[in-house]
């Protein structure tokens, strides 16, 4: 059996790559250590590859998780795939009492180990994460209803890439401050004033990560690796539906740990039965001084109203819009457009809901399009995209929970329907609910019209609002991200003008705008090192993924000054 690493030698494997993540979030280049492609995985790459990982996720089904964590009392979990799956997992079921205090204990070792030590042991998780990414991918699609290249992507090397980005800004944020420093103040004919001073970045304490169910990886992972690279103990909470894979982050991190010569309860899992409202009992706890959300917009303000003895990072809900007001490229709009739209059947917080675009309609490459044009060439390439069920499927995945379809139901009594949502048969899981995009017109002016598309409406429902003028299509995205918020902003013009009024209300009202998207980068992705997730200045966030400030608050600096 090869000898258990030493910080030092992590420190050595690992301050590479710490480098690079450094340096690329300062240029905001492209950069990715872990590759996307599904066939860079496999076991010449001492990584398990597509059957290795299916293997390795059927193994898991039906069987007691096991953590060896303080404080279980008991089994439980009931979490069914939207693929149709029972997946018949049984987690730790933990008596806090006993939990929080073992975690407590863990951190005074860790917290003397510094910044690059964490940083070195929390790359060496996400190293491990990286080689059973195949496995990730399995247990993601199973709880989210991902198709299986999203998961694999979304849920595997992206969300690694955020975990990674988060501990470079931890690392450069803990190292801004020098460890030691002598200060000398001259006294003109006395001698000098002379100290010998030191900084150390103290943790605040046990942070709580409250996942969801959609991206349980990709979410979770920024707050999980800042925190824990802060040197603070994390215990991880995650949706009752999407328990696997923050179940299987959970255990990796604790072998890591334990092999690298720290207290495994560093990090932990507080797994639930659905119903139990555990978040809400850990949230107010005193041991917690750290929440990262992911989820409704009622629940997040609850949080921030009660969780006052904690630092809260939310992301919550958001009405994202596209203003179109020109192109000179029709076709690659369209399809753009039709591509964000259908993604994981919409159920992404980044995901355009409603498409403003002005009654007298707009100029393109093709000539003048009246808003009936636009909006009935935006369904057919919706229809077009998903037209051929084997690729609809791998591009929608499944419906998460019964409350989007319903949503999807309901949203044909809003308006017209100018592209109705039909049913897909998945030829690999037949339990699976599959849905296609529904898109309904809205007038812009009448007041029922905008109680619907002034409301999130989660999942594949978009609403094509016609509007008096561009002018009052920037004036109403103004409005719904300063009243409702938004994770991502997009708009279409040929005209400066128009661009620079978008641009100023984005600025004006703190919400990431994407202009004349028509290739193969959407609205609804987001690129580690380079992209921010969200801005934390408007209602659908706090907080952005990834800046200094999500996490230079995770830890303080203690001054301890000494005579000369």
């Amino acid at each position: 059996m090869a000898a258990a690493p030493t910080t030092v030698q992590l420190i050595e494997k690992h301050r590479p790559t710490l480098d690079r993540a450094l340096d690329t979030v300062r240029s905001r280049a492209y950069w990715s250590p872990h590759p996307e492609h599904p066939k860079a995985y496999g076991q010449e790459h001492g990584s398990l590859d597509a059957a290795a990982g299916k293997a390795a996720f059927d193994a898991l089904l039906g069987g007691r998780f096991e953590l060896d964590q303080p404080g279980t009392v008991g089994w439980g979990g009931a979490e069914r795939s939207p693929y149709g799956l029972d997946l018949g997992v049984e987690y730790p079921l933990v008596d806090v009492d006993v939990l929080l205090p073992a975690m407590r204990e863990a951190m005074p070792d860790w917290a003397a180990a510094g910044p690059e030590a964490r940083a070195a042991v929390c790359l060496e998780i996400l190293s491990r994460i990286n080689a059973r990414t195949h496995e990730f991918a399995q247990a993601v699609m199973h709880t989210s209803g991902q198709a299986y290249m999203m998961a694999m992507q979304a849920g595997g090397p992206h969300a690694q890439d955020r975990g990674l980005e988060a501990v470079a800004y931890a690392y450069a944020e803990q190292t801004r401050t020098p460890e030691r420093a002598h200060w000398s103040k001259p006294q003109g004919k006395r001698d000098p004033l002379n100290l010998d001073k030191t900084f150390t970045a103290v943790p605040r304490g046990i942070a709580l990560v409250i996942g969801c169910n959609t991206f349980p990886t990709w979410n979770g992972y920024p707050g999980l690796f800042a925190s824990l690279a802060t040197g603070n103990p994390v215990l991880v909470k995650p949706h009752p539906r999407a328990v696997l894979p923050l179940a299987l982050t959970v255990r990796i991190a604790r072998e890591t740990l334990a092999e690298s010569g720290f207290d495994p309860n560093l990090v932990a899992l507080a797994a639930e039965e659905e119903g139990s409202r555990i978040a809400a009992t850990l949230a107010v706890r005193p041991e917690v001084r750290i929440i990262d959300y992911t989820g409704s917009t009622e629940f997040g303000d609850w949080l921030e109203a009660n969780a006052r003895q904690a630092q809260v990072y939310t992301e919550k809900a958001g009405v994202n819009t596209v203003v179109v007001d020109s192109t000179d490229d029709y076709r690659g709009m369209l399809a753009n457009l039709a591509f964000s739209l259908s993604l994981y059947s919409g159920q992404m917080c980044t995901t355009p809901q409603n498409v403003l675009i002005p009654r007298g309609g707009i100029s393109t490459d093709g000539g003048k399009k009246s808003y009936d044009e636009v909006v009935a060439d935006l369904a057919a390439a919706v229809d077009k995209l998903l037209g051929d069920d084997a690729r609809a499927v791998a591009l929608l995945g499944a419906i998460v929970n019964p409350q989007v379809g319903a949503r999807i139901d309901a949203a044909g009594g809003l308006g017209e329907v100018a592209l109705a949502s039909r049913q897909i048969e998945h030829p690999e899981f037949p339990g699976a609910t599959v849905r296609t995009p529904v898109i309904v017109k809205l007038d812009g002016g009448k007041a029922d019209a905008e109680a619907a598309y002034l409301s999130e409406c989660f999942g594949p429902v978009s609403f094509a609002v016609a509007v008096d003028s561009t002018a009052d299509a920037v004036e109403l995205l103004r409005r719904t991200v300063r009243e409702k918020g938004a994770m991502t902003v997009g708009a279409y013009t040929t005209d400066a003008d128009t661009e620079r009024l978008v641009e100023e209300a984005c600025l004006t009202e703190c919400a990431q705008l994407s202009l004349n998207l028509t290739g193969g980068v959407y609205v609804n992705q987001t690129a580690a090192f380079s992209d921010f997730h969200g801005s934390g200045g408007n209602p659908a966030a706090n907080a952005a993924l990834c800046d200094g400030a999500f996490v230079a608050n995770r830890f303080r600096v203690v001054e301890v000054r000494r005579q000369a």
